[in-house]
């Protein structure tokens, strides 16, 4: 990748590692102007990674590197581009705090180092330079590739760790991070931390799974939704009944509540009749309101309302009736 400044003046050594500062030499942490160049170098990288793999954003900028604690390695050639140096490629990782799973389901947190954004540009790759730019890495970092996280890799970066470090069987995760089996089988009981998460905090990756637990998690709507009663403790029933677990709450009887007593009010009958003929208008609600033709004529929530209204109204007014003596 050639830009329109002299690349071997950013960057001395063939490969350079950046951080927040954005400094690759003392010269270029003296002088502003290379320091804007460095921002140049690193936001193109971004957005032709970003292309390469058909993401929407680019993931590497000069803004979120000064923001992030994360590494850059950057690769250039010095003799291309008649003397003046040309960038091959870059590749970013840093720590992320991760809640995987293993083999068995277990959560696990841990904090590996995480190659976070990898590329090449495409008229170099398949000369070593992504090799090269890796074990460099690998080796600045003491760390081993099985060991480490991969977010969001591509189908070329798995091919690639496939081919040169045998990286093949990878345990599903949850998130958009990669992780092999050396990951868990050769980390330390320090470096791994297995914690205990409730299943309903372990969300589904796919929208398609989200939207399957938000349908079954819906009911129907009343009156088609079973009815459900509230559930009574046994304390409130009773101060005296303890806290044995199989001990049966006190029977309540209705002569303990004569206001209460239906066989003894006068207007049990009446209230009875109300109760029936709105169990009645319930049972009609559901069946559809259609017309000969087979057409809906009204939506069902607004005969439900309608139904409600007469029916509380005509209870209203029965029991108004029956107060004044005139039933």
């Amino acid at each position: 990748m050639e830009f329109p400044f002299d690349i071997n003046q950013l960057f001395s050594e063939r490969i350079s590692v950046l951080d927040h500062n954005l400094v690759a030499s003392r010269q270029s942490k003296e002088r502003p102007d290379l320091v804007a160049n460095i921002v140049t170098v690193v936001d193109e990288l971004g957005r032709a990674s970003a292309r390469a793999q058909q993401l929407p954003a680019p993931i590497t900028s000069a803004s979120k590197l000064q923001s992030q604690k994360h590494q850059v390695y950057l690769m250039k050639d010095r003799e291309s581009s008649r003397g003046s140096g040309i960038v091959v490629g870059f590749l970013k990782v840093g720590y992320k705090k991760l809640f995987l799973l293993d083999r068995n389901g277990a959560h696990v947190e841990a904090e590996p180092l995480c190659v976070l954004d990898f590329y090449v540009a495409e008229t170099l790759q398949r000369h070593g330079y992504g090799l090269e730019l890796f074990k460099f890495m690998l080796q600045h970092q003491n760390v081993e590739p099985e060991l480490m996280a991969y977010d969001r890799p591509s189908t070329k970066l798995l091919a690639f760790l496939a081919k040169h470090y045998s990286l093949i069987q990878s345990v599903p995760q949850v998130n958009n991070f990669v992780a092999f089996e050396g990951f868990f089988h050769k980390r330390t009981v320090a470096q791994l931390r297995r914690v205990k998460k409730p299943d309903g905090e372990i969300k589904p990756y796919s929208s398609m799974e989200r939207e399957v637990v938000r349908q079954e998690q819906r009911s129907l709507p009343w009156p088609f939704a079973p009815p459900q009663s509230p559930q009574r403790s046994v304390s409130s029933l009773s101060p005296n009944a303890g806290s044995s677990p199989s001990r049966a709450p006190p029977c309540v009887t209705h002569s303990s509540f004569p206001r209460d007593n239906r066989e003894h009010s006068p207007q049990s009958p009446l209230i009875d009749c109300c109760r029936t003929r709105r169990s009645k208008l319930v049972r009609v609600t559901k069946r559809l309101v259609m017309d000969e033709s087979g057409q809906r004529v009204e939506s069902l929530s607004v005969w439900i309302s309608r139904l409600i209204f007469v029916s509380t109204f005509q209870l209203c007014s029965s029991l108004s009736r029956s107060q004044l003596g005139f039933n």
